[in-house]
């Protein structure tokens, strides 16, 4: 493909105006100068061209690396078509022979002004190119014309000395020919396809590099045969590497470019390209992701707001930031070729727009497809051999071993001592970075590594572990399976079996995984705490199973009564959480007990068992803070190695309870994900983070969410699990909230039948009494709801905690009615107010319960106060449900209640319009913290409930929509 020369015209100018010297008698030396495929012969073609209509003759030849060998090939072949020089051929004496060329050209000369056209004269034999120096010397006088195309581009084999060295400026006009800019190319590639997009045509820039030669190679390809049909004039897609390119002028473009580079520069230009493939990927879209990470609602997300890098310039090609040493002493190395060198050679490509730096200042290949070009042909094994070097190098330099890692993944297994190491340690960064699937592809890796069986085994569990947590399904069951066939010492099989057993739960294979459990614990003889490491893992993921369960649980308590010392530790707590939840044991009783068995010495396999336990026993007592400290140390311990355990799902649904007992609704909404991530849970049944997530939505007043999140799951199809019985309760309050009392009730009862079959009789789980109770009231079974309530509150008297008590007394209230009533629910508002943890959403039930109870008995002014406590409090968490039914209830009781805003900067209470002015101006949330004199967390929580009221997701966004400009009053702050 060709077409009109673009951003050539000083060229042009330079040309014609040395052509109309020449013709008047004054000759000189026109060089023109690039890089290979910048367009130096399409120029000097054009030079001939004009020249020829200016009435110059014309004399051309086009060097070769052939013809080297022979002295004065090129004057040969520039004045072969003149009749007197045909029979002219050289002698031994060189100097004798220029002479004679030099003499029989003047001759020519003399009759009309001559053009002589030298392309590619970097090529030329040395006898010639000593003539054309000398000539150029001498033809200032004469109506001669030389222009010579050579070659400039930086090589890693320095090349000799140009035709201009020598020469004296005066007879000399050198002309450097640059890449296009992107206008030009993006002008080339419309001509060519007039019906590109500007997306698809910023594509063909970057693969075309600037570069006049692949750019028309690339077009060539593009504009090949294409299928018929509506869409064949359409500019078709670019593919991924050049096998979906046709006929293939691109990649043979390329090809011509590295072999006119030389083979040191083609090898280094190889190699470059191979090490590519194992850096990170880059593209906008990740950059654009990366930025736009917030989500609305979370309050880790105004926290990552404070603490996240600025973005990182994006650079573009043709620039000239130096390269960093690192990558040239890699490149180096895995070419064999000259660090300084490879340096010049880097920074020369990146300069003409063949190379563009990353983000970590990285030189990339421009665009995907050149990349595979240069690596188009080259062996397999030289890639390897490439990597392989390049990962030696990287280790010795002690860069991140991530990086290092990379390399391994595309070397060959054996020969390296240390490649296990680290792939094990990248293995183990990509853990803690929550990154699984990477992680996985570095264990794949280390199993090529020479292995025992039992260093086999390990990695093997921790595979399988992987690839069940990132892609889920048969694969990483078949790993861990394959693992338990191992030989290996005990503790190495306990972990094989408990992974393995954790993943056959999760599939809904119970049986399986406890079969598994049980052949393990059979061949553990010897080892006692081990035994009953396995014992305590049985009994939890027996949950999963109600018949398995009673009997695990039976057997549990009556070995604890008979043969303690068979009973370990975290077994133990297993035991207390079961008694807790069968209404048997105080949550104080619960937590001294609990508190024992901490301060007792573990094994660290069974530890997260202990910790996780403990943990949901403190969130049901309340002990908010001291549970969120065991849900850490709990997942830490079961993150390290990263295995499948059974309780680190314990553990993120104890960290889910603990914020539902906070109030924080919007966390908790925050972990909700995509349609597409709760269609793909929808298929294993509702998860209790689920029912978390639902029940914050139906406060939040968000009814539609609600609803489809509720619609979501086929509860009919849903394996039987506790979890199951807490979305049957979420699933009440929604449909109690959407106005659908019975289909509420339906869904208490089955959840009260539910837990009541798994000896689940304490309100501290799942209050289905109280809830079936509301439901009765609201259809007119005031008895029953009264029997209902009535029970409740005994066993939340058992249990003992401000919250569930108090929620009963609230309930028993309302059912009761009259002077009793009111005052059950006074004391039910007295009890929440004292909890040690924020009662909450509970609190403003019970002061909404109380309210409307002091309106019926006209005491409207007491009632109005407890209202209007119930807003404010409403309002602060968030609950936009509540303080809806809390403003209808005051408007009942007479009170004027202002139209609320319910979005825009006036919807801004005075305490959030504070703290997102000082966002605005630029504080973190621990400045604003320490200014206010607050808990991070509280400022967090104001400025997602500012987010969401200004329908905003990022702080960058506070400044427009915050009305006019303030300046927030930070040296006497009111308290909050």
């Amino acid at each position: 493909m060709t077409g009109p020369l673009r951003e050539r015209d000083g060229a042009r100018e330079l040309l014609a105006a040395e052509t109309e010297r020449a013709r008047c008698g004054s000759g000189g030396l026109v060089l023109l100068r690039g890089a290979t495929g910048t367009g130096r012969t399409s120029v000097l073609e054009n030079a001939v061209r004009d020249a020829a209509g200016r009435g110059l003759r014309v004399l051309r030849t086009r060097c070769s690396p052939e013809d080297t060998g022979m002295p004065f090939a090129t004057v040969l072949q520039l004045l072969g078509p003149v009749q007197d020089f045909t029979d002219l051929a050289p002698d031994a004496d060189d100097r004798g022979s220029a002479a004679r060329l030099w003499r029989l050209l003047c001759a020519y000369a003399a009759e009309d002004p001559l053009l002589l056209a030298v392309d590619d004269v970097h090529l030329a034999d040395v006898p010639s190119r000593r003539w054309l120096r000398e000539a150029v010397r001498r033809i200032d006088r004469l109506p001669v014309l030389l222009v010579a195309s050579e070659r400039s581009q930086y090589d890693i084999d320095p090349r000799g000395a140009g035709l201009a060295h020598s020469l004296p400026p005066s007879v000399v006009r050198t002309h450097t020919i640059a890449p296009l800019g992107d206008t030009a190319a993006a002008e080339l590639i419309r001509a060519a396809f007039p019906a590109a997009g500007p997306d698809w045509t910023a594509e063909c820039v970057r693969a075309g590099t600037g570069n006049p030669m692949l750019l028309h190679a690339l077009l060539d390809d593009l504009g090949g045969p294409r299928p018929a049909g509506p869409a064949a004039d359409a500019a078709p897609p670019l593919p991924d590497t050049c096998a979906g390119l046709y006929p293939g002028s691109y990649p043979a473009a390329v090809s011509w470019w590295l072999n006119s580079a030389g083979t040191a520069t083609a090898e280094v230009a190889r190699c470059l390209a191979a090490l590519e493939e194992a850096w990170p990927q880059e593209t906008e879209e990740m950059q654009e992701a990366e930025e736009a990470k917030e989500v609305e609602g979370s309050p880790e997300t105004a926290e990552a707001q404070n603490t996240r890098e600025a973005p990182r310039p994006r650079t573009g090609g043709g620039t000239a930031d130096p390269v960093g040493p690192d990558v040239a002493r890699t490149l180096a190395e895995a070419a064999g070729a000259d660090p300084a060198r490879v340096t010049g050679w880097l920074t020369a490509m990146t300069r003409i727009g063949l190379l563009h730096p990353d983000s970590a200042g990285r030189p990339r290949f421009a665009h995907r497809l050149l990349r595979d070009a240069v690596l188009t042909g080259w062996p397999t094994a030289r890639r390897e051999a490439a990597h392989r070097v390049a990962a030696e190098a990287m280790l010795r330099r002690g860069e991140r071993v991530e990086a290092v890692a990379a390399h391994l993944l595309r070397a060959p297994g054996g020969g390296l001592p240390w490649a296990l190491r680290v792939l094990r340690d990248a293995a183990t960064v990509a853990v803690h970075d929550a990154r699984p699937g990477a992680a996985a592809r570095y264990l794949r890796r280390a199993l090529d590594e020479p292995l025992s069986d039992e260093r086999r085994q390990q990695l093997l569990t921790e595979l399988g572990s992987l690839e069940y947590a990132s892609a889920g399904g048969a694969v990483g069951i078949a790993r861990l399976a394959e693992a338990q066939h191992l030989h290996a010492a005990p503790r190495d099989r306990v972990r094989a079996a408990v992974a393995l057993g954790t993943a056959l739960v999760g599939r809904g294979e119970v049986t399986t995984a406890l079969e598994v459990l049980r052949r393990t614990e059979g061949s553990l003889d010897g080892h006692p705490g081990l035994t009953r490491t396995v014992r305590t893992a049985t009994a939890l993921l027996s949950d999963a199973d109600l018949a398995t369960r009673q009997e695990t649980y039976r057997r549990l308590s009556e070995s604890g009564r008979h043969a303690p010392e068979l009973v370990g530790t975290a077994s133990r707590a297993l035991l207390v959480r079961y008694e807790a939840t069968a209404g048997l044991i105080s949550a104080e009783e619960a937590m001294t007990r609990v508190r024992a068995l901490l301060a007792k010495p573990s094994d660290p396999l069974a530890e997260p068992f202990l910790l996780g336990t403990a943990a949901a026993v403190a969130e049901w007592a309340d002990e908010l803070d001291e549970g969120e400290r065991l849900v850490d140390r709990g997942l830490a311990g079961c993150r390290h190695p990263a295995l499948l355990h059974p309780m680190e799902d314990a553990l993120l649904n104890t960290r889910a309870d603990i914020a539902a007992a906070r109030g924080d609704v919007a966390r908790l909404i925050a972990v909700r994900g995509d349609g597409a991530a709760v269609a793909a849970r929808a298929q294993n049944g509702p998860s209790n983070r689920d029912a978390h997530v639902l029940m914050a939505l139906v406060h939040t007043g968000r009814s539609e969410e609600a609803g489809r999140l509720a619609d979501a799951f086929d509860l009919s199809r849903a394996p039987e699990s506790w979890q199951l019985n807490r979305f049957l309760y979420a699933r009440g309050v929604q449909r109690l909230a959407a106005g659908d009392p019975a289909g509420a009730l339906h869904d208490f009862l089955e959840c009260g039948r539910r837990q009541t079959a798994r000896e689940v009789l304490s309100p501290v789980v799942t209050p289905w009494r109280t809830a079936v109770a509301q439901c009765r009231l609201a259809l007119g079974g005031g008895q029953e709801a009264l029997a209902l309530a009535t029970e409740e509150l005994r066993l939340a008297r058992v249990w003992n905690t401000p919250r569930t008590v108090g929620r009963a007394l609230r309930v028993l209230g309302t059912a009761t009615g009259g002077r009793r009533g009111l005052h059950l629910s006074e004391e039910a508002v007295d009890t929440l107010r004292d909890a040690p943890a924020d009662a909450g959403m509970e609190l403003v039930e019970a002061l909404l319960a109380h309210g409307r109870q002091l309106l019926t008995a006209g005491a409207r002014a007491r009632a109005r106060g407890r209202l209007r406590e119930a807003a404010d409090l409403a309002e602060r968490k968030g609950g936009l449900r509540l303080l809806a039914l809390t403003e209808q209830a005051l408007r009942e009781g007479g009170a004027r209640v202002p139209a609320a805003v319910r979005t825009g900067s006036g919807a801004l209470t005075a305490s959030e319009r504070r703290i997102a002015e000082l966002a605005a101006a630029g504080r973190t949330n621990t400045e604003i913290a320490d200014l206010l004199h607050l808990a991070r967390r509280t400022v967090e929580t104001h400025l997602t409930s500012s987010y969401r009221k200004l329908g905003i997701r990022r702080r960058a966004e506070l400044p427009a929509t915050l009305d006019g400009p303030r300046s927030p009053a930070v040296d006497t702050p009111d308290p909050i």
